[in-house]
């Protein structure tokens, strides 16, 4: 997930504009702009974004990680235990 994508979706299905969202983070409207082209964000920021959309992206981000490491390994077993038949 790239999640400046994700927070840009959320943002504006909320009917939310990114000048909304910078003057709720106290910055200018560039930088959300800049936040909607990152792949990675820090932890605290992340949270202030979280906070003021009532979304919780840390959720989908763990979902997505572990969902797929869970998967991969699901798989990895299931062709060990064939290949050992």
């Amino acid at each position: 997930m790239k999640i400046g994508q994700r927070i840009k979706n959320v943002l504006f299905s909320k009917g939310h504009t990114a000048m909304w969202l910078a003057e709720q983070l106290k910055c200018e409207r560039t930088n959300v702009y800049d936040i909607f082209r990152r792949s990675d964000i820090s932890v605290n920021l992340l949270t202030n974004i979280s906070i003021i959309l009532e979304h919780d992206f840390f959720a989908e981000l763990s979902s997505e990680t572990f969902g797929k490491e869970k998967k991969q390994k699901v798989s990895a077993d299931k062709k060990k235990d064939e290949e050992e038949k």
